[in-house]
């Protein structure tokens, strides 16, 4: 991995995720996706980091985008949607890059639809920050940034 890209997140957006600020404010709020770039872009800015940023409502193209990750960025902040709930082929694309991982969900979904309350993600993830709303993206970010630096 190169220098550049140990100062690199990659932030991926699942399904539906471009419809926030839109989509059922009362469970996920009115900040837009927009907005949560904006939010992760200058958090990852105070230490020094970049942030490539994606959203995709297309499991392969989140698969593809896991799989460029390695070699090219520090670690992952993955807010899968609904393939939280589906998806081992996510899973095993993460499991399969050896990049540190947070899953971030908006809503806590343990008080929500019991589908939910199971996750294909957590069992390969590095952390998990569950309804802390957009700033859990924020949350994300520093614990990369902690996981990368702390000796």
């Amino acid at each position: 991995m190169s220098e550049s890209s140990n100062r690199r997140i990659l932030v991926l957006n699942g399904p539906n995720l471009n419809l926030l600020g839109t989509r059922e404010p009362g469970i996920y709020g009115s900040e837009t996706l927009e907005d949560v770039r904006v939010l992760c872009e200058n958090t990852a800015a105070a230490a020094g980091f970049d942030v490539e940023f994606l959203q995709s409502n297309h499991e392969g193209v989140l698969i593809d985008a896991i799989h460029a990750a390695r070699g090219n960025v520090a670690g992952i902040v993955f807010n899968p949607g609904a393939y939280t709930h589906t998806s081992i082929a996510l899973a095993d694309a993460i499991a399969g890059v050896e990049l540190p991982v947070i899953e971030v969900h908006i809503s806590n979904v343990h008080k929500r639809e019991a589908f939910r309350h199971h996750s294909y993600i957590s069992p390969v993830a590095a952390s998990i920050i569950v309804g802390a709303g957009v700033n859990g993206y924020a949350l994300g970010v520093q614990q990369l940034i902690h996981l990368g630096t702390r000796g």
